[in-house]
């Protein structure tokens, strides 16, 4: 059988299974869209707005929340990794804020209960500065940070 056609195969079936899904009302459309992101978080400027999109208050700084994995020096402030573990209980949320960020927060981990809170990602950072740890634990916020200094092109600058 030629490569092409059994592409074009491939191609129609998955097409085909898609639109079965859609008039079968399995599948909706936008439903693969987060349709409960926080808007307002992602969008704040500042902590203090951050955590008042997220429906906190002032967040206590705590010794239980630690950065692995994440370098004093990135060379690359476009793929920064970042690791965060807490050790507080009932840890429900960490989310990763970039103080010099256009938009500080960079990311947010729902923690299900029963689950060991620690993560790791990539952010991007524009330029060196303080990485927050947010963490949502029984209901009030902690916040711990590190800083991270950005080298561009690994070459000190």
């Amino acid at each position: 059988m030629d490569a092409g056609r059994r592409d074009v195969l491939k191609a129609g079936s998955g097409v085909s299974l898609l639109a079965l899904l859609a008039a079968a009302g399995w599948l909706k459309p936008g439903e693969a869209q987060a349709a409960d992101w926080n808007k307002a978080a992602f969008e704040a400027k500042s902590m203090e707005e951050t955590v008042k999109a997220f429906g906190g208050g002032t967040p206590a700084t705590s010794k239980d929340i630690t950065f692995f994995s994440t370098p004093d020096i990135a060379e690359n402030g476009a793929v920064v990794p970042i690791g965060v573990a807490s050790a507080l209980p009932k840890t429900e949320q960490i989310a990763i804020l970039v103080e010099k960020n256009p938009n500080m927060l960079a990311a947010t981990f729902d923690i299900p209960a029963g689950t060991e809170p620690s993560l790791t990602t990539r952010v991007k950072m524009g330029q060196s500065s303080n990485v927050y740890a947010l963490v949502k634990a029984d209901g009030k916020y902690y916040v711990a940070s590190k800083e991270v200094k950005v080298t561009l092109g690994g070459c000190g600058g």
